[in-house]
């Protein structure tokens, strides 16, 4: 059984950055899917950013220009580096895996982190 666990969450001004982390206590090689989803106070959760195994990316509009995912697949850890945050990124981030790529844009894969919380002022 895979266990996800995020890090990297934390209070930041508006226009800075933060850099999260998903390791995996497995081996992340097996996952074509992984990816990041957000939920904020009273709103359903939403896809932030995904990739595939062969490095194909997908990002909200909301992130498109501004975050950047990326895999290490040695070191079982997906990142998102997220630059010029806004207050409207406040959420709690989770990260999401699967075998199929699909699954995580869909939001139906397996394997789900605990969450981190992000917290953008203004």
């Amino acid at each position: 059984q895979v266990q996800l666990v995020e890090s990297g969450g934390g209070l930041v001004q508006a226009g800075g950055s933060l850099r999260l982390s998903c390791a995996a206590s497995g081996s992340i090689f097996g996952f074509n899917g992984m990816g990041w989803y957000r939920q904020a106070p009273g709103k359903q959760r939403e896809l932030v950013a995904a990739i595939s195994s062969g490095g194909n990316t997908n990002y909200a509009d909301s992130a498109k220009g501004r975050f950047t995912i990326s895999r290490d697949n040695a070191k079982n850890t997906v990142y998102l580096q997220m630059n010029s945050l806004k207050p409207e990124d406040t959420a709690v981030y989770y990260c999401a895996a699967d075998i199929r790529f699909a699954a995580v844009l869909a939001g139906t894969n397996h394997y789900w982190g605990q969450g981190t919380q992000v917290t953008v002022s203004s």
